[in-house]
């Protein structure tokens, strides 16, 4: 039997800059993929996105207090550190950033990011706690890795714009690259909440690739926005749940389209709950 892989491990800001500070030292780029933990193919795509692109990659785990509200999953949210440690060993992760929460937000913390643009609507309607604090933890750990590039998945979609905005708005010296969303051969994005669902719930969860694909095609066909965008909304209602938004928003800025013929790059957007589980997905969509 082949030894275990080991992966280097920090818990401390400080010894996190100093290994990254021997890295610069030697003439190293340093890449970035902060993450929440509970690793799955689609974390580990976007750790071989930055080994592609830098020279040594700092892979954070760290489930983040403030962009749960009181409702939300944060107790259960799944902790899996020994292994997702042993995944991105495999995969060739240089170093595994674990810190406390203290250690992201010490003693005296008086600082929270807020963001408009791409931040407005969507996701922020239905928690409108979250972008507040994924800009704030997300720009602290920037500080903190100082990375050169740093990789964030497409399946977040406005997630990714946000941070694109804060590093733009911010003047932070990293450049931020999108990795493709990973499926499962029904195609239902990966997704680290994916393992709450039941055997039937998880048979409505591969029913959102479909509608959001349906959604797109129709556009990329020349179908009215406002009549494919029903018609999807429609089919949600009847599959899922409860459905927070199905949305056609513009590819760049996430404004809101006219509701004719599509003229512009597109993404097509959803939230919905299968059981008690919520599933976000997103989807390209170009004129025809």
């Amino acid at each position: 039997m082949l030894p275990a892989l080991h992966l280097p491990a920090v818990h401390t800001a400080d010894s996190l800059a100093a290994i990254v500070a021997d890295w610069r030292a030697s003439g190293y780029s340093v890449g970035f993929v902060p993450t929440m933990g509970a690793l799955h193919e689609g974390h580990i795509a976007l750790v071989l996105k930055a080994l592609e692109l830098a020279d040594r990659v700092v892979v954070s785990i760290f489930v983040n207090p403030t962009q749960f509200a009181p409702n939300e999953d944060l107790d259960r949210y799944p902790r899996t550190l020994e292994a997702d440690s042993a995944l991105l060993a495999a995969a060739g992760c240089h170093l595994l950033y674990a810190p406390e929460v203290e250690e992201i937000y010490p003693d005296g913390f008086a600082t929270t990011i807020e963001v408009a643009g791409p931040a407005l609507g969507l996701e922020s309607d239905a928690r409108p706690h979250f972008f507040s604090g994924v800009a704030t933890v997300v720009a602290r750990l920037l500080g903190q890795v100082r990375p050169d590039i740093a990789v964030f998945g497409e399946k977040d979609y406005q997630q990714l714009l946000v941070v694109r905005q804060i590093v733009a708005d911010l003047a932070l010296p990293v450049k931020i690259i999108a990795g493709e969303t990973v499926r499962e051969t029904d195609g239902l994005a990966l997704s680290s909440r994916n393992r709450y669902l039941a055997p039937q719930e998880r048979m409505q969860a591969g029913r959102l690739n479909v509608i959001l694909r349906d959604l797109a095609n129709a556009l990329e066909d020349g179908e009215p926005l406002g009549a494919a965008l029903a018609h999807a909304r429609t089919l949600a209602g009847n599959v899922f749940d409860a459905v927070d938004y199905v949305e056609v928003r513009d590819a760049l800025t996430l404004a809101a389209l006219p509701a004719g013929r599509l003229d512009r790059p597109a993404r097509v957007l959803a939230a919905v709950r299968a059981g008690s589980t919520r599933l976000i997905d997103n989807m390209s969509a170009k004129p025809g």
